[in-house]
């Protein structure tokens, strides 16, 4: 919405101050279209109880305005809103200087709502407007406060009338901030003169003189002047002969709003231009250029920053000027700093949350600002939180911390205490013998104290023998081969504090006398390893045996190995024994069935004998399956029998593999990767019509035996399908002539002939399966099922279904019986309707049956315990177990892919392996690898997978790399400015931009200077750098932001400065008294 602006007009206008002024409640307001219906919907209902009443205050009391709504007959919860003048609303200023309550009385239902103003100031007086709305109803109820001073008259009160004491937490930010500095400094004293008359001279200035004037006789509040000038002074109005109306001088809207400048010209068909900040604007989604009769428009729409400029609108040589400022809402602080109480060491969090998320916020340590390039805090922004952290508080952290918005502003205070150290544990007085160990061991309750031993008042230094450690809260002294001048004093004393730890060291000497010692003989045998009972080993056929048994005795025994009754004395050979100190050996090379039995070991010397006795098993494979014969067959299948082997090798024997080929061909294909453990299997997917032979291996615990003989040649081969088009063609008395066509498949056996049935009137049931039903009917969870089974018999028969023996419940399929056949269909296949579909058909007391296996499959589980068995070199074996649910459907292998810990990137290693392990090979050295393992069947692979439960670590072996020595580069140099400041002239009220470029490390700090005045805290001035590219941004300079400009640059191993002189100039020179401003400078000083 359009309205006047409470700001200052830039310099360089003509327009006098009395058109920054607001507007009366008389002029004309713009609303937009939403608000317009929101206040045609709302009804204006008289809901106050009790009105805020019209009070004169006197300067630094404290009023309260109380209103009262009854919400017996409201729908929803009221709401309200308290507004100074227009459109100011005051529930943004809420702070130190004005409070609101709002309480509820469940007896009555009435809502009161409070506003409090704490210590009035004159800048408070105005209209006010209180303002409640509950849905569909709003009442409205406006009253007035009057500020008096206290006995002051108000030609000496000139000063105070404009101090900015009604900003609450925001006293004292303006946008001349920098002009208020030169103040500060230490003036001369001034001898008393008559006092001029500032509102004579006010009223005889240019408006581009008021801002000096304000600041030469301690004005502040800039506006609060102008809203009084405005009363005074009265400027005559412009005749023009292209305008009937021109825009205001100056508009105020909130960012994100819109709002709509218009004029009203003369001539109808004159052509306007709209101009912004002297460049022509385009008609556009944002900008919306409107002529309807006289009327000119210019709507600007969703208001942002870039938008606060001056407008103008052109007719030929004639121009009416206003300028736009665009507000944006003030960030005000929510949750306000807590005080802490820390030791010395812990961790500080100081959180504020602010109105809006993103929004800046500045953080002070007492009177300093905190930098963000330290590398002591810390600073954390989350939405609407901000956080400064300190890792470790120490007493120099000690004080009040700040944080800043441009809407307030908190405090919290930090007080550290110093660590009191506590001991643990202290140190024990030892005493121990020469050559043995010495350790004083004390844990304090602070990791971090260090600290010194002491032996008799001198300091330990730490040596070969000697070892000083400090792991944790834990310090330990350590004195390796004790010797007596160790003996002595032990003191820790901690660093930093005032305690000390101390025991005694005592040295033990001892003195032994040397007596021959006689122990008798001991046998300790070892029962692990190959022993599956006590004293019982197992040895495979061919490999290696060696046992290696301790001994003990004093003296040394006497050793001797027997097999039964037969001493064992061969030192080589196959069979041998070897004798070492406290070690006896016995050895079997390459072992024999011969080499099982009982043998013993016994040893003996003048103190004793002992005797153990062992029983050695030798293991082999077994030997091969036997009679392997076909016994039937199918189209693609056959069903293969044996007998178990004779040998089973000493070890039951888990189950067979088989093998077939084609008859004359040498290639073996193998049937199955898991062992079989029936003697009885059924071999599939065969093709019909050729020869094939079979052959079985046996597999127990060792191995597999050699291959069975092969079997007798047999061929998968299938009957022939029904004929077609059976008809009769031709009928007689005695004779009945019939024609079909032959089977649409004979198969493999061909055809001898046909067989041909009939009998009298009526027909025998019979069902006709097609081919595709004979063998199991495969189908994925979620497909539909729909069978057609024809048949035939007359009369009609009578049809019902059975799932596995059971009659068929019509909520599992549907069935659909017609005279020639039956249908199932299921819409939508599950697990659950796996299983044997039995068809039956009765005439009378003759029946026929067909029986179809429907199986309904879907993707694996995966698989179970994932382990990695064992690393060799750069291989790894893994081993798992088959997932529980198979889904429905034989596995017909596994997928495994492995991943290196660094980059966690899967690589598939085997596709489709039928076995339930693998090796993984090709692995790099110093990588560790970790394993995943899906499982597949007829549908797919699983969904999930199995991740091994430990990895795989290949370790380096054998290389080291010894890098060359690195000197670092000292990349330390004093700051240089390799771009200077170039000396610019600018247009007043025009934003512009300064920059320079600096290098140096360490990072050099930057500080701009404005005739020697340093600019850090004026925020009219934007400083940045980026990478070593300074950029001062001065936003709308006016004619007195002109002079010489400084940048330094400044580290710990010097400085370089650059300097530049700005020039603003006025935007005409013949309104506003503008035109070029020469400005002499002396060192500290200003004119």
């Amino acid at each position: 919405m359009p309205e006047a602006a409470d700001a200052v007009k830039p310099e360089g206008e003509g327009e006098a101050p009395a058109e920054a002024e607001e507007k009366t409640a008389e002029d004309d307001e713009v609303l937009p279209e939403g608000e317009e219906e929101a206040h045609q919907s709302q009804e204006i209902t008289g809901l106050f109880l009790q009105h805020p009443e019209t009070t004169v205050a006197v300067t630094g009391t404290d009023i309260v305005f109380t209103a009262k709504v009854d919400s017996t007959t409201l729908s929803r919860k009221p709401t309200i809103k308290w507004l100074k003048g227009k459109w100011l609303d005051l529930g943004s200023k809420a702070g130190k200087h004005m409070q609101f309550k709002e309480t509820f009385d469940r007896a009555t239902k009435i809502y009161t709502w409070d506003m409090k103003i704490i210590k009035v100031v004159p800048g408070d007086a105005g209209a006010y407007r209180c303002e409640v709305t509950s849905k569909d109803k709003c009442d409205s109820s406006a009253f007035d406060i009057s500020v008096e001073a206290v006995n002051v008259e108000e030609e000496h009160d000139i000063m105070a009338a404009f101090k900015r004491t009604d900003a609450g937490e925001d006293e004292g930010s303006l946008d001349f901030s920098a002009l208020l500095k030169a103040t500060k400094k230490k003036k001369k004293p001034v001898v008393d003169e008559e006092k001029a008359d500032v509102w004579e001279i006010l009223k005889n200035a240019q408006p581009s003189e008021y801002e000096k004037i304000a600041f030469e006789y301690g004005i502040t509040d800039l506006r609060g002047l102008l809203k009084r000038l405005k009363k005074m002074k009265t400027v005559e109005p412009k005749h023009s002969d292209a305008f009937l109306k021109r825009m205001e001088s100056a508009y105020s809207v909130d960012k994100g709003k819109k709002i709509v400048l218009e004029v009203e010209v003369v001539d109808p068909n004159a052509q306007v231009k709209w101009l912004k900040n002297g460049q022509e604007i385009k008609s556009s989604a944002k900008y919306i250029i409107e002529s309807v009769g006289n009327i000119r428009t210019l709507t600007i729409n969703r208001c942002s920053l870039a938008d606060d400029a001056a407008y103008e609108c052109v007719i030929g040589e004639e121009k009416s000027f206003t300028e736009v400022f665009v507000k944006e809402p003030p960030v005000t602080i929510t949750k306000l700093l807590d005080d802490y109480h820390v030791v010395v060491g812990e961790r500080v969090e100081f959180e504020v949350e602010v109105s809006v998320e993103g929004a800046h916020v500045n953080w002070m340590f007492e009177d300093q600002e905190l930098s963000r390039d330290s590398h002591k805090y810390r600073f954390k922004k989350d939405g609407m939180k901000h956080m400064l952290i300190i890792q470790e508080a120490s007493l120099d952290d000690i004080g009040m911390y700040w944080c800043f918005t441009n809407g307030g502003r908190t405090k919290g205070e930090l007080d550290v205490e110093e660590k009191e150290l506590e001991v643990l544990q202290n140190i024990a007085d030892l005493t121990v013998k020469a050559e043995d160990q010495a350790m004083f061991k004390c844990e304090v309750s602070d990791e971090k104290v260090t600290g010194k031993w002491l032996k008799d008042g001198v300091e330990v230094l730490p040596s070969s023998r000697i070892k000083l450690t400090h792991i944790g809260r834990i310090h330990r002294l350590t004195i390796d081969e004790v010797k007596p001048e160790d003996a002595g004093d032990y003191t820790f004393i901690p660093d930093g504090y005032a305690l000390s730890l101390s025991a005694k060291l005592n040295f033990l000497e001892i003195k032994i006398d040397y007596v021959p010692r006689q122990d008798p003989p001991k046998i300790h045998l070892d029962t692990t390893g190959n022993m599956v009972s006590k004293n019982t080993i197992i040895v495979v056929a061919g490999n290696k045996l060696r046992l290696d048994v301790e001994i003990s005795g004093e003296p040394p025994p006497t050793v001797v190995w027997a097999k039964g009754d037969t001493a064992i004395t061969a030192l080589e050979g196959r069979v041998r024994t070897e004798n070492r100190k406290d070690l006896s050996c016995f050895v079997i090379e390459g072992a024999e069935r011969e080499d099982e039995g009982n043998y013993s070991i016994t040893v003996t010397n003048p103190a004793g004998e002992d005797k153990a006795n062992l029983f050695v098993k030798i293991v082999d494979v077994p030997d091969c399956p036997e009679n392997v014969k076909c016994t039937s067959v199918g189209e693609d299948c056959a069903t293969m029998v044996w007998e178990p082997p004779k040998f089973d090798g000493g070890v039951p024997v888990t189950g067979y593999l088989m093998e077939r080929k084609k008859k004359g061909s040498t290639r073996w294909t193998k049937l199955n990767f898991d062992v079989f453990e029936g003697v009885t299997y059924e071999a599939k997917r065969m093709i019909e019509g050729v020869l094939y032979e079979m052959r079985v291996y046996a597999v127990n615990g060792i191995g597999m035996s050699q291959p069975s003989l092969n079997s007798k040649p047999f061929m998968p081969i299938a009957a022939t399908s029904e004929p077609l088009g059976l008809k009769v063609h031709d009928v007689t008395d005695t004779t009945c002539t019939l024609k079909w066509l032959a089977p649409e498949k004979i198969g493999a056996g061909g055809l001898d002939g046909y067989v041909i049935e009939y009998c009298k009137e009526g027909e025998l049931p019979k069902i006709r399966l097609p081919r595709y039903l004979r063998q199991k009917y495969l189908r994925r969870v979620g497909d539909k099922i729909n069978l057609t089974i024809p048949f035939q018999g007359k009369p009609r028969p009578k049809v019902q279904w059975y799932k596995d023996g059971e009659e068929l419940d019509v909520r599992v399929a549907s069935i659909r019986n017609s005279e020639v056949d039956s249908i199932l269909f299921i819409r939508s296949a599950e697990r659950s309707h796996s299983g044997k579909y039995e068809l039956v058909l009765q005439i009378e007391n003759m029946e026929a049956r067909a029986i179809l296996e429907i199986r309904i499959v879907e993707t694996p589980g995966p698989p179970e315990v994932v382990k990695v068995t064992d690393v060799w070199g750069f291989n790894a074996a893994l081993e798992w177990k088959p997932p529980k649910d198979d889904g429905n459907c034989e596995i017909t292998g596994y997928t495994i892919q492995k991943a290196d810990k660094k980059t966690n990137e899967w690589f598939t290693i085997y596709d489709h392996n039928r076995r339930t392990n693998c090796t993984a090979s090709d692995l790099i050295m110093g990588n560790e690898y970790m394993f995943r393992v899906f499982s597949e069947n007829l549908v797919g692979k699983s969904e999930d997978f199995c991740l091994s439960k430990d990895t795989a670590i290949i370790p380096k072996i054998g290389l080291e790399y010894n890098p060359p020595p690195f000197k670092e580069k000292d990349m330390q140099s004093a700051p240089k400015f390799i771009q200077p400041l170039l000396d610019r002239s600018v247009v007043a009220g025009y934003s512009t931009a300064i920059s320079c470029a600096v290098r140096g490390f360490p990072k050099p700090k930057i500080r701009w200077l404005r005739n020697k005045i340093p600019l850090d805290e004026n925020p009219r001035f934007l400083m940045q750098n980026n990478q070593g590219v300074l950029t001062l941004n001065i936003r709308k300079p006016s004619q007195y932001d002109g002079g010489k400009f400084t940048c330094k640059a400044i580290n710990p191993l010097g400085e370089d400065v650059v300097e530049c002189t700005l020039l603003v100039r006025g935007m005409d020179g013949g309104k506003g008294g503008g035109g070029r401003v020469g400005v002499e400078y002396r060192d500290g000083e200003m004119d």
